[in-house]
């Protein structure tokens, strides 16, 4: 018989096992991390960066490749930040890191107006000062610590509020062509990342300093996510399948498929369909 404290260690290293077989499958599946790779870890001081940055340091000692990591935190001068949590815990580690110092608070507070949410301009000037870190610095890879129901809930605000069938893949190349970005706790569950964090007792910083809540539409897609995994299990993993079975030819995009050349005949197109708008 099991006491309760063998029951939790049992529970524990089974999410711990399972975290490290999604991120090691991840990163198999989209080769995110190869020999000699610099990989710059950005460490929010969030549940989820300080799982990815753990995952990634236990996945290393038996990696079949050699790769270094470098946590890279930026300290944007919100009112409050505990601008020594994130050192500390890094120097007790023992791996290389750096606090990159820029005011971007007082940008945001600038800019934004009263009231209105501060998430998108915030993340657009902290994505570009991590580029420029990186291309100074050397890294081959970003590793960022978006998780599975990151990429479910883009997809979904993509196609509400923008109109358009995309989410956040677990791999990129930046606009520029000048960074990868890799996303290795793709196949993890925010469920399994916060219980993860709470075991490992990281130091959370909490990330409503700045006097900002999540972007409202970002919530009501949680919420909405949430109730339907409530009443149907396993929406959610149906879901991010989804993202990995896509049928061109079953959508409606012209850049992707050519629906103009399917049937029989010369191909061409016979001009003059439209019919004439209500002004004409």
């Amino acid at each position: 018989m099991l006491s309760i404290a063998q029951k939790h260690e049992l529970e524990y290293n089974k999410l711990a096992k399972r975290l490290r077989r999604n991120v090691g499958r991840a990163i198999e599946d989209f080769n995110m991390i190869e020999h000699g790779d610099r990989v710059m870890v950005g460490l929010s001081g969030g549940k989820d960066s300080y799982t990815l940055l753990d995952v990634l340091l236990s996945l290393r000692r038996s990696a079949p490749v050699d790769f270094e990591i470098v946590a890279v935190n930026l300290d944007q001068k919100q009112p409050g930040f505990p601008e020594q949590v994130l050192p500390d815990y890094l120097r007790h580690l023992g791996i290389p890191f750096h606090v990159i110092d820029e005011d971007t608070y007082s940008i945001v507070k600038r800019v934004v107006p009263e009231g209105k949410t501060m998430c998108s301009l915030c993340s657009r000037l902290r994505r570009g000062i991590l580029y420029r870190f990186a291309r100074e610095h050397g890294m081959s890879k970003i590793a960022l610590g978006h998780h599975r129901d990151d990429i479910i809930e883009t997809l979904f605000l993509n196609m509400f509020f923008g109109g358009t069938l995309k989410a956040m893949p677990p791999k990129l190349r930046s606009d520029d062509g000048a960074h990868i970005v890799i996303r290795p706790l793709a196949y993890c569950k925010e469920d399994d990342i916060a219980e993860y964090a709470v075991r490992r007792a990281f130091p959370i910083i909490p990330c409503n300093l700045c006097g900002n809540q999540e972007n409202l539409q970002r919530r009501q897609i949680k919420s909405m996510l949430k109730e339907w995994e409530r009443h149907y299990p396993g929406r959610l993993e149906t879901i991010f399948s989804a993202l990995q079975t896509v049928s061109p030819s079953h959508l409606a995009d012209r850049s992707v498929f050519d629906f103009r050349s399917l049937g029989e005949g010369s191909g061409r197109a016979a001009k003059g369909w439209l019919i004439p708008s209500d002004d004409q």
